[in-house]
Parts: C-alpha cells; structure tokens; sequence
C-alpha cells in the first residue's frame, strides 16, 4: 500500500483523522487530506488543524452549504476528480456525515476499496440523515472498523460479511488519552466568574433541535431550570437560529463563541454535568467520567443508555429540567470502547489487507 486518501469536513472527524493520520505517518505511508469545507468556519474547522497538528489538505472542496442533496452531490462531484487524479490504494471515511456518504460514493463508482472509520452505528431512525449516511456507507465499505461489540452485532443483523468487519475500539479514545495534557482552559473562563466542577457543559447542533426554534425553545426553557450555570459553545447553525428568531438565551446559560478541541477537552474535565445532542460528546463525557443528559430521543451510542452513564430526555424542558437535577453516575466504569489503541490496529488492517 502506498497511498490512503481521507476524506473529511466536519470537527468530530478532524478529531478522529488526526490520530489515525499519526498512525499512517508512523508506518511510512503517504496520505493524502481531503477536505470537503462542511465545517468552515475557523473555529469549527481551523483551529482543529492547528491544535491537533493536522496537516492541511492537499484539496480543500469549499462545499459548506446547502441542503442534504445539493451538499453530497456537489461534494461527490469534486471528490470523484480528486480521486481520478490521485488514484489511492485506499479512500478512508469516518463517522456518517454528508462528506462520508460522497467519500464513499465516490470511490465505489471508481472501484477504489472503502475503510470506514465508526462503522455499525445505528440509531434506528431513518429520518435522520446521519443514519441514512451511516448504513449506507456501511455497505459500501471494503473494511469497516466497528468501535464497540454492539456495533459489529449490528453489522452482523445487516448480513455484512464478517471479515470485512473488525472491532477496532473507538478513535476518539485514542485522541482523549493522547491529547488530556495538553487541555487549555478558555482565556474567557475566569471572567465568567465560575468554579471549576460546579458549572454545566451544553453543545447544541442537530438540525433536528436547530431547524425548529420552537424546539429550541424548549430546549432553552429546560436549560433555565438548571440548579448550576450552563456553558453553551455556540455552533454557527445554532447562533443563526437563535438570532433569526429572535430566541432569548437565559440569563444562566452563558453563551460563547466555537472553542478548539484542546479548550473543549478541558471544559469536559472541568465541569459538573454536560447535557448535549452530539454523539461524541457523549462519548468524551464518559472518558472524562461525567454524567450526560442527550437532548434527543435516540442515540446511536446505544451502550452508554444501557451502562447508565448517559440518559435520554428529549427535548421536552420538564424532562431536561429533571435529567439536569436527578442523572448521576453508576459506580461501575466498563471498558467500551477498546484499549486506546484504535488508530494502530485500523493501520495494520489496512496494510494486512491490501489490494482488497
């Protein structure tokens, strides 16, 4: 094997490819970076290439916008001419956004085999566009790394073939263990005037609790009745709603820009709770050892609900209200999601399997 090329456009899988990326780097093979541009504003794209010491991509696509269609079509178009020109032993994706699905449509039409980085996650929802993304890609792919064993029973459910699937940990494990020493705290913490374990960690992004401002509303009336202050990093979707809406943010919940991963990871260490809608906070809150609420009706992160270290509340405020005030942590912390060593075994499975 002498060449993978990754593609990626979204924070989570700039966390996820920078271990991976180390990994590729170690065993001496060319990788080339493809960024799509879905994440493109400089705090949600940037700052994780400076942080996580990413090196920039090769072709930046510039797709950042539009609906579901528009987005993977013209993400799918430009990846094709990437991959005509680069002609890769391997096309690596991770996790189930838009830019995995063109990433993997692309290569299939080029018959260049598919790594599928977070393969086997299934929240049971078709409306979601992520699920739509996830199973798809899934069967697309020529090697499919599974993060945990209730994601390669998934896999087996959909009757993909076994030896293209391999339980491989989970990525972001790698990255938590990795980068825990070097977390920052946010230049603007001490001005807000709080205490380190006594305030909550909230992230809101799905377009399912963002197109709605009622829903978001009701997300915001839930978050008021916290006993304890609510940091919320604002994604761009989620200012823009607020702002076009004209939805009042409460006065306990404190507002503030997009942080880096480096200031995130310490604000996950840092705090009381973290109450959230995305799939790998939810996971970072239980490397961190915190208790989670999800803002949502189903989570594709299945075990963390049947451990008890997360909790589903939806989006109704008495239900948020009663997560923030009764969730706590079990006693018991078991081993999810691998050793730490994901990003090394997904090499080797690469190199063990190449020509597929």
């Amino acid at each position: 094997m002498k060449k993978v090329l990754t593609v990626i456009g979204a924070r989570p899988q700039f966390i996820k490819a920078a271990v991976v990326s180390r990994s590729l780097r170690e065993r001496g093979i060319q990788e080339v970076l493809v960024h799509t541009g879905q994440h493109y504003d400089p705090g949600m794209s940037d700052i994780f290439f400076e942080q996580l010491d990413i090196k920039r991509p090769a072709h930046y696509l510039g797709v950042g916008s539009g609906s579901h269609g528009a987005m993977t079509g013209r993400q799918l178009e430009k990846i094709e001419e990437v991959l005509m020109v680069e002609n890769p032993d391997w096309v690596l994706v991770y996790g189930d956004t838009n830019s995995t699905l063109a990433g993997a449509l692309a290569a299939a039409k080029l018959h260049i085999p598919i790594a599928h980085v977070e393969s086997g996650l299934r929240s049971f929802n078709r409306k979601m566009p992520e699920e739509i993304n996830r199973v798809v890609t899934d069967h697309l792919s020529s090697l499919l790394f599974a993060p945990t064993l209730v994601a390669v029973r998934n896999l087996e459910r959909e009757g993909i073939d076994s030896q293209r699937v391999l339980f491989s940990g989970d990525v972001m494990l790698d990255a938590t263990l990795f980068y825990q020493s070097r977390a920052r705290r946010p230049e603007w913490f001490e001005a807000l005037g709080l205490v380190e374990n006594q305030f909550i960690l909230c992230t809101i992004h799905r377009a399912e609790n963002t197109t709605s401002a009622e829903t978001l509303r009701g997300i915001m009336e839930g978050l008021m009745r916290s006993d304890y202050p609510i940091i919320l990093p604002l994604h761009p979707r989620t200012r823009h709603v607020i702002e076009d809406a004209l939805i009042s943010i409460p006065d306990n919940i404190l507002a503030v820009p997009p942080v880096g991963y480096l200031e995130m990871t310490w604000l996950e260490m840092s705090c009381r709770m973290i109450a959230t809608d995305s799939g790998g906070v939810q996971k970072e809150a239980y490397f961190h050892g915190k208790p989670c609420i999800t803002l949502r009706n189903e989570t594709e992160w299945l075990e963390l609900i049947e451990s008890g270290w997360n909790k589903l509340v939806g989006v109704e405020p008495s239900s948020i209200s009663a997560g923030l005030k009764t969730h706590r942590t079990p006693s018991d912390h078991p081993d999810l999601y691998g050793n730490g060593k994901a990003s090394e075994l997904i090499v080797k499975a690469l190199l063990d399997r190449d020509g597929v």
